[in-house]
Protein backbone atom coordinates (compact mmCIF):
# COMPACT_ATOMS: atom_id res chain seq x y z
CA UNK A 1 0.00 0.00 0.00
CA UNK A 2 1.39 3.42 -0.65
CA UNK A 3 1.56 5.90 1.99
CA UNK A 4 -0.44 8.39 2.45
CA UNK A 5 0.82 11.68 3.61
CA UNK A 6 -0.77 14.52 6.00
CA UNK A 7 0.71 17.84 6.61
CA UNK A 8 -0.05 19.43 9.83
CA UNK A 9 0.28 22.87 10.98
CA UNK A 10 1.36 24.11 14.59
CA UNK A 11 3.34 21.31 15.62
CA UNK A 12 6.19 22.70 18.20
CA UNK A 13 4.04 21.77 21.22
CA UNK A 14 0.21 20.39 22.25
CA UNK A 15 -2.24 19.04 19.90
CA UNK A 16 -0.40 19.45 16.45
CA UNK A 17 2.80 17.90 18.21
CA UNK A 18 0.67 15.15 19.87
CA UNK A 19 -1.06 14.35 16.50
CA UNK A 20 1.98 14.50 14.73
CA UNK A 21 3.45 11.67 16.61
CA UNK A 22 -0.37 9.46 16.69
CA UNK A 23 -0.09 9.82 12.97
CA UNK A 24 3.10 8.63 12.17
CA UNK A 25 2.85 5.98 14.61
CA UNK A 26 -0.86 5.29 12.71
CA UNK A 27 1.69 4.55 9.16
CA UNK A 28 1.23 8.34 7.65
CA UNK A 29 4.16 10.40 6.34
CA UNK A 30 3.92 13.12 8.47
CA UNK A 31 4.77 16.90 6.90
CA UNK A 32 5.01 18.64 10.68
CA UNK A 33 5.27 22.30 10.20
CA UNK A 34 5.61 24.96 12.37
CA UNK A 35 7.00 29.08 11.92
CA UNK A 36 10.38 28.52 13.47
CA UNK A 37 11.83 25.30 13.40
CA UNK A 38 14.05 25.75 15.69
CA UNK A 39 11.04 25.00 18.14
CA UNK A 40 11.37 21.42 16.95
CA UNK A 41 13.16 20.12 19.33
CA UNK A 42 10.21 18.67 22.02
CA UNK A 43 8.80 17.37 18.80
CA UNK A 44 11.95 15.44 17.52
CA UNK A 45 12.65 14.13 20.78
CA UNK A 46 8.77 12.88 21.09
CA UNK A 47 9.09 11.30 17.73
CA UNK A 48 12.44 9.40 18.41
CA UNK A 49 10.72 7.78 21.93
CA UNK A 50 7.68 6.91 19.74
CA UNK A 51 10.12 4.98 17.28
CA UNK A 52 8.49 7.40 14.37
CA UNK A 53 9.95 9.95 11.70
CA UNK A 54 8.76 13.11 10.80
CA UNK A 55 9.46 15.83 8.00
CA UNK A 56 9.37 18.62 9.92
CA UNK A 57 9.30 22.29 7.73
CA UNK A 58 8.77 25.63 7.94
CA UNK A 59 5.23 27.43 7.87
CA UNK A 60 4.02 30.61 8.67
CA UNK A 61 0.58 29.75 7.43
CA UNK A 62 0.14 33.90 7.71
CA UNK A 63 2.80 34.51 5.11
CA UNK A 64 1.36 34.01 1.82
CA UNK A 65 5.04 33.25 0.42
CA UNK A 66 5.74 30.60 3.44
CA UNK A 67 2.57 28.99 2.17
CA UNK A 68 3.76 28.66 -1.37
CA UNK A 69 6.79 27.90 -1.29
CA UNK A 70 5.72 24.51 1.49
CA UNK A 71 2.88 23.09 -1.03
CA UNK A 72 5.12 23.77 -3.96
CA UNK A 73 7.77 21.13 -1.92
CA UNK A 74 5.01 18.51 -2.15
CA UNK A 75 4.87 15.50 -4.27
CA UNK A 76 1.63 14.74 -3.36
CA UNK A 77 -0.87 15.19 0.02
CA UNK A 78 -3.94 13.39 1.05
CA UNK A 79 -4.72 14.81 3.96
CA UNK A 80 -4.27 18.69 5.92
CA UNK A 81 -4.63 19.65 9.70
CA UNK A 82 -4.85 22.84 10.37
CA UNK A 83 -3.88 23.33 13.90
CA UNK A 84 -1.83 26.69 13.86
CA UNK A 85 -3.55 29.06 15.85
CA UNK A 86 -3.00 31.53 18.86
CA UNK A 87 -5.14 32.37 21.79
CA UNK A 88 -6.05 35.79 23.14
CA UNK A 89 -8.13 36.91 25.98
CA UNK A 90 -9.32 40.79 26.43
CA UNK A 91 -12.06 43.08 25.49
CA UNK A 92 -13.62 45.08 22.38
CA UNK A 93 -13.28 48.41 24.69
CA UNK A 94 -9.96 47.95 25.71
CA UNK A 95 -8.74 45.75 22.57
CA UNK A 96 -7.47 47.78 19.42
CA UNK A 97 -8.84 46.75 16.31
CA UNK A 98 -4.88 46.15 15.31
CA UNK A 99 -5.13 43.29 18.13
CA UNK A 100 -8.77 41.81 16.84
CA UNK A 101 -7.50 41.46 12.96
CA UNK A 102 -4.18 39.80 14.31
CA UNK A 103 -5.85 37.29 15.75
CA UNK A 104 -8.08 36.54 12.88
CA UNK A 105 -5.29 36.50 10.99
CA UNK A 106 -3.78 33.82 12.51
CA UNK A 107 -6.66 31.79 13.71
CA UNK A 108 -9.10 32.45 10.42
CA UNK A 109 -7.50 34.09 7.57
CA UNK A 110 -4.16 31.55 8.13
CA UNK A 111 -6.39 28.34 7.87
CA UNK A 112 -7.82 29.65 4.72
CA UNK A 113 -4.35 30.23 3.17
CA UNK A 114 -2.96 27.23 3.58
CA UNK A 115 -6.41 25.09 2.86
CA UNK A 116 -6.76 27.01 -0.66
CA UNK A 117 -2.90 26.39 -1.57
CA UNK A 118 -3.61 23.06 -0.46
CA UNK A 119 -6.89 21.91 -1.93
CA UNK A 120 -5.49 21.36 -5.79
CA UNK A 121 -2.98 18.40 -4.60
CA UNK A 122 -6.58 17.34 -2.12
CA UNK A 123 -8.69 17.09 -4.94
CA UNK A 124 -5.81 15.30 -6.80
CA UNK A 125 -5.82 12.26 -4.09
CA UNK A 126 -9.81 12.61 -3.07
CA UNK A 127 -7.99 13.67 -0.18
CA UNK A 128 -9.48 15.56 3.17
CA UNK A 129 -9.29 18.87 5.41
CA UNK A 130 -9.24 18.81 8.84
CA UNK A 131 -9.25 22.11 11.10
CA UNK A 132 -9.15 22.32 14.80
CA UNK A 133 -11.48 24.93 16.21
CA UNK A 134 -12.62 25.17 19.56
CA UNK A 135 -16.09 24.70 21.69
CA UNK A 136 -15.45 28.45 21.76
CA UNK A 137 -16.30 28.40 17.73
CA UNK A 138 -19.75 27.32 18.87
CA UNK A 139 -20.57 28.94 22.09
CA UNK A 140 -19.38 32.88 22.69
CA UNK A 141 -17.08 33.00 26.07
CA UNK A 142 -16.15 36.31 28.19
CA UNK A 143 -13.48 37.67 27.48
CA UNK A 144 -12.76 35.81 24.30
CA UNK A 145 -14.64 37.79 21.55
CA UNK A 146 -11.70 38.07 19.21
CA UNK A 147 -11.05 34.79 19.64
CA UNK A 148 -14.34 33.28 19.41
CA UNK A 149 -15.00 35.46 16.57
CA UNK A 150 -12.04 34.13 14.81
CA UNK A 151 -13.55 30.59 15.59
CA UNK A 152 -16.99 31.07 14.75
CA UNK A 153 -15.55 32.30 11.25
CA UNK A 154 -13.44 28.97 11.10
CA UNK A 155 -16.76 26.59 11.73
CA UNK A 156 -18.88 28.74 9.74
CA UNK A 157 -16.26 28.66 7.01
CA UNK A 158 -15.80 25.15 7.01
CA UNK A 159 -19.52 23.76 7.25
CA UNK A 160 -20.51 26.15 3.91
CA UNK A 161 -17.23 24.32 2.22
CA UNK A 162 -17.99 21.43 3.21
CA UNK A 163 -21.06 20.53 0.85
CA UNK A 164 -18.70 21.84 -2.25
CA UNK A 165 -15.55 20.48 -1.21
CA UNK A 166 -17.26 16.64 -1.21
CA UNK A 167 -18.93 17.78 -4.95
CA UNK A 168 -14.97 17.29 -6.44
CA UNK A 169 -13.93 14.11 -3.50
CA UNK A 170 -12.64 16.04 -0.66
CA UNK A 171 -14.08 15.39 2.88
CA UNK A 172 -13.82 18.38 5.31
CA UNK A 173 -14.18 18.27 8.73
CA UNK A 174 -13.66 20.19 12.28
CA UNK A 175 -12.21 19.00 15.59
CA UNK A 176 -13.50 20.84 18.46
CA UNK A 177 -11.85 20.62 21.80
CA UNK A 178 -12.00 22.25 25.21
CA UNK A 179 -9.72 22.61 27.74
CA UNK A 180 -6.72 20.88 26.72
CA UNK A 181 -3.56 20.88 28.28
CA UNK A 182 -1.08 21.98 26.59
CA UNK A 183 1.39 25.39 26.24
CA UNK A 184 -1.73 26.79 24.52
CA UNK A 185 -2.58 28.66 27.38
CA UNK A 186 0.69 29.73 28.39
CA UNK A 187 0.83 31.38 25.25
CA UNK A 188 -2.06 33.39 25.59
CA UNK A 189 -0.26 36.40 27.36
CA UNK A 190 -2.39 36.42 30.68
CA UNK A 191 -0.17 38.01 33.67
CA UNK A 192 -0.95 40.69 36.49
CA UNK A 193 -0.01 43.62 33.97
CA UNK A 194 -3.38 42.27 32.09
CA UNK A 195 -5.71 42.60 35.51
CA UNK A 196 -3.98 45.80 35.93
CA UNK A 197 -4.87 47.37 32.82
CA UNK A 198 -8.40 45.80 33.26
CA UNK A 199 -9.72 48.58 34.97
CA UNK A 200 -13.62 48.57 35.45
CA UNK A 201 -13.50 44.68 33.39
CA UNK A 202 -10.99 43.76 36.59
CA UNK A 203 -13.33 42.38 38.95
CA UNK A 204 -15.31 40.32 35.61
CA UNK A 205 -11.88 39.83 34.46
CA UNK A 206 -10.43 37.88 37.98
CA UNK A 207 -13.62 36.03 38.27
CA UNK A 208 -13.14 34.71 34.56
CA UNK A 209 -9.72 34.10 35.17
CA UNK A 210 -10.53 31.96 38.14
CA UNK A 211 -13.05 29.74 36.21
CA UNK A 212 -10.49 29.21 33.30
CA UNK A 213 -7.81 27.97 36.20
CA UNK A 214 -10.50 25.44 37.33
CA UNK A 215 -11.94 24.02 33.57
CA UNK A 216 -7.61 23.96 32.89
CA UNK A 217 -6.87 21.92 35.96
CA UNK A 218 -9.09 19.08 34.56
CA UNK A 219 -8.18 19.49 30.95
CA UNK A 220 -7.91 16.98 28.23
CA UNK A 221 -4.78 15.46 27.59
CA UNK A 222 -3.41 16.58 24.00
CA UNK A 223 -2.45 12.64 22.76
CA UNK A 224 -6.71 12.19 23.31
CA UNK A 225 -7.12 14.92 21.15
CA UNK A 226 -5.03 13.52 18.88
CA UNK A 227 -6.18 10.03 19.18
CA UNK A 228 -9.45 11.51 18.00
CA UNK A 229 -7.90 13.32 15.11
CA UNK A 230 -6.00 10.30 13.62
CA UNK A 231 -9.23 8.59 13.78
CA UNK A 232 -10.85 11.43 11.35
CA UNK A 233 -8.26 10.34 8.91
CA UNK A 234 -8.38 6.89 8.61
CA UNK A 235 -11.72 7.27 8.48
CA UNK A 236 -13.93 5.73 5.72
CA UNK A 237 -16.44 8.53 6.25
CA UNK A 238 -15.66 11.07 8.64
CA UNK A 239 -17.94 13.51 10.48
CA UNK A 240 -17.87 17.07 9.71
CA UNK A 241 -18.02 17.77 13.72
CA UNK A 242 -15.89 16.05 16.28
CA UNK A 243 -16.29 16.90 19.81
CA UNK A 244 -13.02 15.67 21.62
CA UNK A 245 -14.47 14.94 24.86
CA UNK A 246 -18.06 14.66 27.49
CA UNK A 247 -17.16 18.11 28.56
CA UNK A 248 -17.00 19.63 25.14
CA UNK A 249 -20.03 18.09 24.28
CA UNK A 250 -21.96 18.44 27.40
CA UNK A 251 -20.73 22.35 26.87
CA UNK A 252 -21.80 22.58 23.23
CA UNK A 253 -24.79 21.03 23.93
CA UNK A 254 -26.05 24.02 25.32
CA UNK A 255 -26.63 25.15 21.18
CA UNK A 256 -26.36 22.18 19.32
CA UNK A 257 -28.33 19.11 19.21
CA UNK A 258 -27.22 18.13 15.74
CA UNK A 259 -23.74 17.16 17.34
CA UNK A 260 -22.19 15.58 14.64
CA UNK A 261 -23.00 17.75 12.18
CA UNK A 262 -24.72 15.41 9.84
CA UNK A 263 -28.14 16.85 9.66
CA UNK A 264 -27.01 20.24 8.71
CA UNK A 265 -24.47 18.52 6.05
CA UNK A 266 -27.29 16.72 4.60
CA UNK A 267 -29.54 19.72 4.38
CA UNK A 268 -26.92 21.89 2.61
CA UNK A 269 -25.24 18.62 0.21
CA UNK A 270 -28.99 19.10 -1.45
CA UNK A 271 -28.65 22.39 -2.52
CA UNK A 272 -25.79 21.53 -4.82
CA UNK A 273 -26.56 18.06 -5.91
Amino acid sequence: MTTKTVLITGTSSGIGLATAIAAAEGGWHVIATMRDTAKSAALSAAAEKAGVSVDVRALDVTDPASVAACVAGLDGLDALVNNAGAGHVGTLEQDSIDDVRAVMETNFFGVLNITKAALPLLRASSGRVLTVTSVGGIVGQPFNEAYCAAKFAVEGFMEALAPVAASVGVSVGVIEPGAVASEFVNNVGVDDTLLAKAGPYAPALTAYLGRTREAFANAQHPDEVAAQIVEQLDATQPAFRTLTSDLARAFTGLKLSDTDGSAVQHLTATWIA
